[in-house]
């Protein structure tokens, strides 16, 4: 568990709360608005939601971390990952962009440009290699069938080699 938190502390954390707080300290934050207030909570929740699902299949399926110091030693294709292969950066971008909207904040909006810019370029140019090298053929098959970043609507049915159906 301590990993867990050591890593959610460290990169989601850093992504999603530092910089946005140093940000809004620096900027200031706008007259409340309600609308905002509202959307924005939604996306914050939403983004919430996936970093918790998506960091327990890590820790329960996967037994890892989404750090790359302890990165998770099983290929995890269950639950959302089998609707996008990125479902934990949604996540993120779902809360800055929630935060941005919710604070009413350009600075915040650019923040999380720059956010998905930057995953745009590493995901496919560091992260995937990475996992075609660790789970060779079944990530390739996964690649192929499952977005990088839009929801399937039916979640794909493969399997990676040895993994059973879920029960849910």
């Amino acid at each position: 568990m301590g990993q867990q938190l050591r890593a959610i502390l460290l990169l989601p954390g850093m992504v999603a709360i530092v910089i946005p707080a140093t940000i809004l300290y620096f900027t200031g934050i706008r007259p409340w608005n309600v609308a905002l207030l509202v959307v924005g909570s939604i996306l914050i929740l939403l983004g919430l939601t996936l970093m918790v699902w998506t960091n327990r299949l890590f820790t329960t399926v996967g037994k890892g971390t989404p750090a790359p110091w302890n990165p998770p030693r099983k290929f995890v294709v269950r639950g959302i990952y089998r609707r996008v292969r990125n479902p934990m950066l949604l996540g993120v971008f779902c809360i800055l962009l929630g935060e941005a909207v919710f604070f009413g904040s350009l600075p915040l909006l650019d923040w999380f440009a720059v956010a998905v810019v930057v995953n745009l370029i590493y995901i496919p140019l560091s992260e995937e290699p990475g996992l075609e090298k660790r789970f060779g053929a079944d990530y390739l098959r996964y690649k192929e069938n499952v977005p990088r970043w839009i929801l399937r609507l039916k979640p794909w049915e493969g399997l990676a080699e040895g993994e059973k159906a879920p029960e849910n």
